[in-house]
């Protein structure tokens, strides 16, 4: 009996207890503290997968796109930085190609004469040389014009050479410049390819303003033809005056101050202005007055004002044209240029008058350029869609 109670001790060994019993670190240990079943943890899991996965993918994306502007700002400073690159020199070779372009223009030699006693400017067009070839046969058909811009309408013309670039003119033309209108004139001197059948095209050009030429001497020179600019319109003068509208009398006042820089109209230089107003109603004439005649003068001062009964009514259907003259007591009176203002003009004009209407019974003065009147006409024409009844007088 002593020996049979040690056998059954060693078949109750503690070891076979242990090798029953789970690992206290495993997923099952850890899914049975959690008080849900294996297929929802399951999902859970999977969903957090997902969303790391989508996480990782939109990180790499915002990597990547910031990555692409580095690159770009990269070469921009590169490009800053060295002016050897070849963002840099490609404009410095196009440059140079249009000045290669320009110089091909050729070149014009001149001469200059000015007059003090009889304060008149002589031009002498000698030659040109090495001018481009605007023809298909490589040559051209050149002749020059001249003129002064404080006199668009004379012009010069020499004649036309026939398929040549080296033409030789020798021609002279004079013009009657006052000694005090020098310094405001430039001298162009426009080379053109003639052609029967088509529009004569410029070669190119020189333009010399008279102030930065000194012509105590008399000036001989050559100048490179340059790319003939925007043909300048002519300038007529300025001229300042005042509105004044009072809507409870009808009374509209028109006060005409000053005019200046006017356009030369006499063989002196000077020119015998005046000014007429005019007040249309649906593109007819209705009213109109003008002012006293200043002699010998491009900047005459006036003064003098006029009143004109224009009911409330009708305001807005009115025009005032305001224009001035060159007194001939041989000839008939030439007109240098003309405006109007009203609901239907534009720009300047129309402003002076919006700001008349928006202040009643206060007169408001301004400078308005003086245009060509062929312009006005033609705006006048075109304008007033309403036929209104004239106003009794």
């Amino acid at each position: 009996m002593a020996v049979a109670a040690p056998k059954g001790r060693t078949t109750a060994s503690p070891l076979t207890s242990v090798t029953t019993t789970a690992w206290p670190g495993s997923l099952d240990s850890w899914f049975s503290w959690i008080p849900l079943p294996k297929w929802a943890l399951i999902t859970v899991a999977v969903a957090g997968a997902i969303l790391l996965l989508l996480f990782l993918i939109c990180l790499i994306k915002c990597c990547c796109r910031k990555k692409k502007p580095k690159k770009k700002e990269r070469i921009g400073l590169c490009a800053v930085s060295n002016s050897t690159t070849t963002n840099l020199v490609q404009p410095e070779v196009e440059d140079l190609e249009r000045e290669v372009e320009q110089k091909r223009r050729g070149k014009l030699q001149y001469s200059l004469e000015y007059n003090f006693r009889i304060q008149e400017l002589k031009v002498g067009v000698k030659r040109a040389v090495e001018l481009k070839a605007m023809d298909s046969g490589g040559t051209s058909d050149p002749y020059v014009v001249v003129y002064l811009t404080s006199d668009l309408k004379k012009r010069y013309e020499t004649k036309v050479y026939r398929k040549t670039l080296n033409p030789i003119f020798n021609e002279s033309f004079t013009f009657q410049v006052p000694q005090a209108e020098v310094s405001e004139s430039t001298l162009v001197m426009q080379i053109y390819d003639f052609n029967r059948f088509a529009k004569h095209d410029i070669i190119g050009e020189v333009r010399l303003p008279l102030a930065r030429v000194n012509l105590q001497h008399i000036i001989e020179q050559w100048s490179d033809l340059a790319v003939a600019s925007k043909v300048e319109e002519e300038h007529l003068g300025e001229i300042c005056f005042s509105l004044r509208y009072v809507p409870s009398t009808g009374k509209l006042t028109v006060l005409i101050l000053e005019a200046r820089q006017l356009k030369r109209m006499d063989s002196d230089g000077l020119s015998d202005p005046f000014v007429k107003v005019h007040l249309m109603l649906n593109r007819k004439k209705w009213k109109k007055k003008r002012t006293s005649v200043k002699k010998n003068t491009l900047s005459p001062y006036f003064n003098e004002v006029f009143v004109f009964e224009v009911p409330f009514s009708q305001i807005q259907n009115v025009d005032v044209v305001i224009s001035v003259w060159d007194h001939d007591k041989v000839t008939k009176s030439e007109l240098i240029g003309k405006l109007f203002l009203g609901c239907r003009a534009t720009g300047n004009q129309l402003r002076h008058w919006s700001d008349m209407l928006s202040n009643p019974r206060r007169p408001l003065a301004q400078w308005h350029i003086l245009q060509p009147p062929e312009v006005v006409d033609k705006a006048l024409g075109l304008k007033s869609h309403l036929k209104l009844p004239l106003l009794s007088r």
